[in-house]
Parts: structure tokens; sequence; C-alpha cells
């Protein structure tokens, strides 16, 4: 394979195969090894944080934001727009080490780069926008309004399915809202990280910025605790699972920190007796196997009206039958591997728990042996009851979940009764369902959506969603909101001192 790419994206191989990058902090004793998924050969090593070294970055990172916070919104939104423009010249390179180093096809590689410059350009408007308000006060000669500042230092914890483009959600945000951020991104795919990294580099020596405003730190969850156990990082972004999710979430909640949490999805279409079968089999299909089922907004349940469930299965069958799994960087494939062996037996696991709930396979699973690597599986379909335990789980893997409904309110409660709340959808022709769908009494997920699938959100709104979900919003919309702190500031420009709420405190004159 030519792997031109790591050269471009300034990870140079040497004779053992290691790899190095800006990774701000250089641990000669320790590595985290990056292998490929795709052939399981190594990628190359990044240094691993040491708490020294951590201690170094915090301190180069307070040093930064009390600069960057003083520069005018717009100028950070100029940094921001030359490295959106850095990520077009590198926008094939990068696409493919993520497509290598995480497994996912290379046109989604390529997407989730784009979803980078995206929300470049998003920040790079937002800069001339971080509004307050203004509001009248009850007192005479008196005026209100509200703004908004830095919160500090934002530490990003990202997971391997979107090794770029969730760093960049938060860090573009948080960078024109004057912060600076420290980045850990998953241990199984660190050369992404470096990368950024390497870009961001030179961009930050073009404009003579601070090295601390962006910095990256590499290791397992040890590393990570370092910054959720830090009072000096007033915000923890952490994408990832619920239980990890949960841990974060105390751990910070503990130092009255501040968390925005975008974890597990357990993600359902609706379909209706009116659905447009030509939008069902693409959304359905792209949903459940897209990024090998490694999206938290993955298709995990097909909910579908008894009228047309036996249509719906035999389409799909015949569907998956024509997906093609092999070298993700080949376009020709539609289905790349899994992250690693781990999460093919997590799969295998599922599909046993399936058999012994007593659900039918319409689609077998199963490991394949014959592509190179150990972690390729078959995406599978299984016909299961709404309750089954196992449809109730997020198994990060092509397992997609068949189940009958016989009226709209039943298909919603369906939906509603797992634990996760991130991403939902509905196909239907039939104006009436779709607005009780998106109603307060619908769906009960960040993220609703009527006749496209789960999967594929654009930044311009805000992602995320509720319940084991985490609560959490970024990227779009107002989700700039998060990654600053409000500030109430009251005026007044008479010669008196009127007390609010007509609170009288006289005073005998002195």
């Amino acid at each position: 394979m030519n792997k031109d790419f790591l050269h471009t994206l300034g990870l140079q191989d040497d004779n053992d195969g290691s790899s190095t990058g800006q990774t701000g902090m250089h641990n000669p004793d320790a590595h985290l090894v990056s292998r490929s998924p795709v052939d399981g050969s190594e990628i190359g090593r990044v240094s691993v944080t040491t708490p020294e070294q951590y201690e170094q970055i915090i301190a180069k990172a307070q040093e930064a934001f009390q600069y960057w916070r003083t520069v005018p919104a717009p100028q950070r939104g100029e940094i921001v727009r030359q490295y959106g423009d850095a990520l077009r010249a590198n926008k094939d390179a990068l696409g493919r080490l993520v497509s290598y180093e995480m497994g996912k096809s290379l046109q989604e590689g390529w997407g989730e780069v784009q979803e980078m410059i995206d929300i470049c350009d998003f920040a790079v408007g937002l800069s001339r926008q971080l509004y307050g308000l203004t509001m009248h006060s009850e007192r005479p000669l008196h005026r209100m309004y509200e703004q908004y500042h830095p919160l500090g230092i934002v530490g990003i914890i990202s997971a391997f399915n979107f090794p770029v483009a969730v760093w960049s959600w938060n860090a573009m945000i948080a960078i024109v809202c004057g912060d600076v951020t420290v980045w850990k991104p998953s241990e199984k795919t660190p050369l992404c990280g470096v990368a950024c990294q390497n870009i961001w580099a030179k961009v930050a020596k073009d404009n003579d910025l601070p090295e601390g405003i962006s910095s990256l730190i590499n290791g397992d969850y040890t590393v990570g605790e370092m910054m959720t156990k830090d009072e000096r990082v007033p915000l923890i972004s952490a994408t990832g699972s619920t239980r990890m999710g949960k841990i974060v979430a105390q751990t910070v909640a503990a130092r009255l920190g501040k968390t925005l949490l975008e974890l597990g999805g357990n993600n359902a279409i609706i379909i209706t007796p009116s659905a447009d079968m030509d939008l069902v089999l693409t959304g359905a299909l792209f949903g459940a196997v897209g990024t090998c089922g490694q999206r938290c907004t993955s298709t995990r349940r097909l909910i579908v009206h008894e009228s047309r469930y036996d249509e719906v299965r035999d389409k799909l069958a015949g569907a998956y039958d024509q997906l093609r799994i092999g070298d993700p960087l080949d376009q020709n494939n539609h289905v790349g591997p899994l992250i690693d062996t781990d999460a093919v037996d997590t799969y295998l696991k599922a599909i046993e728990g399936i058999k012994n709930e007593g659900g039918n396979l319409i689609v077998a699973g199963g490991r394949i042996d014959d592509l190179g690597s150990d972690c390729y599986v078959k995406p599978c379909i299984a016909e299961v009851e709404p309750d089954s335990e196992m449809a109730r789980k997020e198994t990060f893997a092509p397992i997609l979940y068949m189940m009958k409904y016989s009226d709209l309110q039943e298909a919603i409660d369906i939906q509603n009764s797992v634990p996760q709340g991130l991403s939902s959808a509905i196909m239907t022709t039939n104006m009436r369902e779709s607005e009780r769908f998106l109603s307060a009494a619908g769906s009960d997920c960040g993220i609703a959506n009527v006749n496209i699938g789960t999967s594929g959100a654009e930044i311009g709104g805000a992602f995320g969603g509720e319940k084991e979900t985490g609560g959490g919003r970024e990227s779009g919309s107002d989700s700039w909101k998060a990654y600053m702190r409000r500030q109430t500031n009251t005026i007044n420009y008479s010669t008196e001192l009127p007390l609010a709420q007509g609170i009288t405190f006289d005073l005998q004159p002195i």
C-alpha cells in the first residue's frame, strides 16, 4: 500500500516502523502503538504523556490563555480560517489516514475531514456573532446586559470512531471563543491526533502564536484522568461510552467543573405504512453498516409497521447480499473492518446473546478470516421482540435489530424505551405522523429526523442527545455557549443609587 499520506502529514517512518509528530512532549520510555485494522500492520508509535510532561503542557496552556483571551474574536476567527484552508490542502492525506488508522471507508474519511473544514467555516462566522443580550432595568438611568467571556482551558477527550472531526467541533468553537484546548485523542487512533496537531502547529508558527493554544496529550484513560481531576481545566468535553461518561461526569462534578458529554446511542428508524421504500433502504442500510456500525448515530433498531414488515425485511436482506466488505481505501468496498479484535469479540458475543434470547438471524453475521486482518465481520440483521434485552444495549458493531409495531404510539414508545437518547428517525409521507413524531409527546432524542436516517448530522445544528447519551450539545446553533461563561452587567449612570425591588436603606448623612 502507498503510504505517502504519512509523509504529507509529517508522520515520518523510521527503520523500526515508528512515527513521530508534534505531540507537545515526548516520553522515550512508553509508546502507544497504532496498528491498522485494515491490514494488521503497525503504522507508527506515539509517545505517552507523563504526569511531569502534563504539568508543563497545562502551564503552557495557562500562559497562552492569558494572551489569547485578549485577542479580538474576529482575529481569532482569522486563525481558524487559515486552519480550515490548511485542512483543505491536506484533505486527501488526512482522509486516507483516518480511513487507514480507524477503518472507515475512504469516502467517509474524506467526509470527516470535510466536517472539520465546515466547522472552521462556521467558527469563522461565529467569531463575529458571540452575541449577548440587553434588557431593561427596573431602576431609572440604569442599563443591564449580558456578555460572554472565555472559560480558560477546554479539555477534549475524543473517541476512535471520529478521530478528527469531533475534536474540531470542540476545538474550533472553543478557540474562537477565546479558550485554549488540550486534546487527548483515543489511544486507538493517536496518529490522527498528531497529524491534526502538526497542521495546527504550522498555522500557529506562521502567525507567531503561543504554543499552548492547542495542545496534545497521549495515553490511556489514566492520561485523561489527569484532566478530569484538574481544577485548572474548567470544561471537559468527552465523547465515548456511557460507562466512561458516568465516570467523567462524577469526577468533574466533584470539583464543580463543567462537562459536555456525547455518549452512547441506540438509534431507531420507525417505518410507517406510507414510507417511501427507496428512502427506507438507503437510510437504513447506510445507518446500519456505515463505519461498520461504529457511529454513535448508527441505526441499531428498525421498528416496522406490521403491514410493511415482510417487504422491508426481504428487500433489506437482498441489499445486504450486495455489500462489499474489504480494504476501506478501495472505493469499490462499502464496509471496512471493526477497530480491533476486542470489538470483534464484543460483536460475536452479541450475536450469541441474540440466539440465547430466541432471536432469529435474517442475515447471519460472523468473522471474515481472509481479508488481511482479524477485524473484518459480516453485517448482521436479527429479528427480535421489542422488549429484547440485547436490543436495549448499544453494541458498537454492524448489528441491526428488526421488530414490528401496530400503531404509531406503540412505535414511539418502543423507540423511547431504551436508556439512550441520541438520534431517531421516522419514514413517512403522512404529515400528521411526522408532526406527532417531532412533538413533545414524540421522540425523546436530541436528534429527530423525518425521511432521512439516524446517521449523518450536519454541523449547522446542535449535535447531542438526552438520557444516557449525556445531554451535551456540540457543533452548530448556539452550542458555543458551553465554551464560555455568562456575565450579567448593570451600569448605573445616575447620581443616585436606588436598590432593586424598591428596597430602602436610608442612612443619616455623615
